[in-house]
């Protein structure tokens, strides 16, 4: 029987995670193993090992932000030494359809997608009402987002393009895990380290495949748009995969912040924070 592991990383996000706990509660197939990464939150890693069925990893925090590469690495390596051979990871704002850890769990072991990186379509939900979500109402809410395949449930899209890839939820076979690598541990902070994955996949030749099944629901938070708080680590991120793979990553944020004079353009083609006079 494959085992499946569903890993989650966070920091904050309290409610978040008990929600999606409350939907991964109502799949029809449970995961094996449930794997919670904490980065510098150890209310919430105490929180979670006062359930019982939640094994828990904790990291620390960097003074550049938060180590999500390190910690989607650690989640992965906790899976794999209890014998996960499906790794599913999801973000901790994002709550599972019923169907999500069984869809991804049959196209990891079906001849078409089992050498494939799995992406399952996300709806972006509106706030709340006062009484919070209603999981049993989520199907109603339906409407994936557009920039990315959206198969029916029960259809399976093939290829596309590795740019589309994200990592609020997507699945892999343990041996495929191993071949990619997993993160990039030099991608600290917000921005990059995802699309860097998604590229090492395609230079091993492993193709995209969007499950119609695996649908998430990703719960609403206030966000910055473009995200001026990170601006320093998406810099600091994106000259990282410029050197790995010979161009920048993020180039709308990039270009959002040059026309807000945050940024100025190199005579090399690169980015840099503009001197403030």
């Amino acid at each position: 029987m494959t085992r499946v592991a569903v890993i989650t990383i966070a920091h904050g996000r309290h409610e978040h995670w008990a929600l999606q706990e409350a939907a991964l509660a109502r799949s029809e197939r449970r995961p094996d193993e449930r794997i919670l990464v904490t980065m510098d939150d150890p209310a919430l890693a105490s929180a979670a090992r006062e359930r019982g069925d939640v094994r828990v990893v904790e990291t620390g925090g960097d003074e550049r932000g938060l180590p999500l590469a390190r910690a989607r690495n650690l989640g992965a390596r906790a899976a794999l030494e209890a014998g996960a051979d499906v790794l599913v990871l999801l973000d901790v704002d994002c709550l599972p359809a019923p169907a999500l850890v069984d869809a991804y769990a049959r196209a990891a072991e079906a001849p078409e997608t089992r050498e494939s990186l799995l992406s399952g379509p996300v709806t972006y939900l509106d706030p709340p009402p006062p009484e919070g979500y209603d999981l049993g109402a989520l199907p109603s809410l339906d409407r994936p987002h557009p920039a990315r395949p959206a198969p029916a449930p029960g259809e399976v899209e093939l290829g596309g393009s590795h740019d589309l890839f994200w990592s609020l939820s997507f699945a892999l076979r343990a041996e495929l895990w191993h071949r990619i690598g997993g993160f990039h541990e030099g991608y600290v902070g917000y921005g990059g380290e995802d699309t860097d994955f998604a590229w090492r996949a395609r230079e091993l030749g492993i193709p995209m495949a969007w499950i119609g099944g695996a649908r998430a629901f990703h719960q609403h938070h206030p966000i910055e748009d473009p995200p001026r708080r990170h601006l320093d680590a998406i810099l600091r991120n994106g000259a990282l995969f410029r050197d790995r793979w010979g161009t920048w990553p993020m180039r709308g944020w990039l270009d959002a912040f040059a026309q807000e004079g945050l940024v100025e353009r190199t005579a090399s083609g690169d980015y840099r924070r503009r001197q403030q006079r």
